[in-house]
């Protein structure tokens, strides 16, 4: 069953473009990945759902409902970390997510004492007191405190260090177990290749892909690496074959193709060493954008 749903999803800020004809479904229970550099789109789509602006064009859609006309409905069952934080300075941590807590129709109170302990956030500094990566806190605390059915994460890790990054993985792994769909938005690629089920990638506000993760490294490029003597960059002049460097008698490249046609190749070289590797997905989604 399809939880968020974006059919033909544009936005336009006057004449500047943010989102164009966005299309994709995220299922109940997955956690999706949404990568791309700045500018790409991925905090207009995130607002757009959470109805925060209003589309240009198209539909988006949360548990099969409009986002934008059931959006105070909706709201109170997703929970939304914005990539950049910013509170009322003069109030306490603690008030500040009081007051948020009082707009769900639910108590919160016990969550939200577990979750600062988790985050190892200080409940009665003030907000201006605060480093931006304590302010990051409180904006994950505020978004998982009633639990939601459906989390948007936008750039969730920045400010926060190693450790804390780590905490926040197991409570998002934990939030999924749970059964929270995580729609989450990234340029970290580690990131997403860890934690995610299913990527798309979005470049210049328009998807250029979206598979399973998986799928994502298997089907795309090999990383061939061959020390043999005598070695020649022209033998390898093929079809699929990008970025060759050769450094003595080692010669590297990504292929993309039939595999059976460069071991072919390779099988006439005097081999002494052989490595064929997945790409990582940054080294994918480098492909993507040169």
């Amino acid at each position: 069953m399809s939880i968020i749903e974006a059919t033909h999803l544009t936005k336009y800020y006057g004449k500047s473009r943010g989102i164009v004809d966005v299309s994709f479904n995220v299922e109940e229970g997955e956690i999706f990945g949404f990568i791309g550099p700045n500018g790409a789109g991925k905090s207009t789509t995130i607002r757009l759902f959470c109805s925060l602006i209003y589309p240009t064009g198209g539909q988006a859609k949360i548990f099969g409902k409009d986002a934008i006309k059931h959006g105070p409905e909706i709201r109170q069952h997703i929970g939304y970390l914005p990539s950049e934080v910013f509170y009322y300075d003069r109030m306490k941590v603690i008030d500040l997510l009081k007051y948020s807590a009082s707009f769900y129709e639910k108590d919160c109170t016990q969550r939200l004492h577990d979750l600062a302990e988790i985050m190892e956030l200080e409940l009665n500094r003030r907000i201006d007191d605060l480093s931006y990566g304590n302010k990051k806190k409180v904006g994950i605390v505020q978004g998982l405190l009633h639990q939601p059915k459906v989390l948007f994460l936008d750039e969730p890790t920045s400010g926060l260090d190693p450790l804390m990054q780590k905490e926040f993985y197991n409570l998002i792994r934990e939030e999924n177990q749970r059964g929270a769909t995580i729609f989450l938005s990234s340029h970290i690629l580690s990131v997403v290749q860890r934690m995610c089920s299913r990527v798309a990638i979005i470049r210049e506000g328009s998807i250029v892909d979206l598979q399973d993760v998986q799928t994502l490294q298997r089907e795309n490029y090999k990383k061939i690496r061959i020390v043999a003597e005598k070695i020649e960059e022209k033998d390898f002049d093929l079809p699929g074959v990008s970025n060759l460097v050769k450094e003595n008698s080692i010669l590297s490249f990504f292929y993309r193709g039939d595999i059976n046609q460069v071991t072919a190749v390779i099988g006439k070289q005097n081999v002494s060493d052989l490595t064929i590797e997945e790409p990582t997905l940054e080294e994918i989604f480098m492909h993507y954008y040169e």
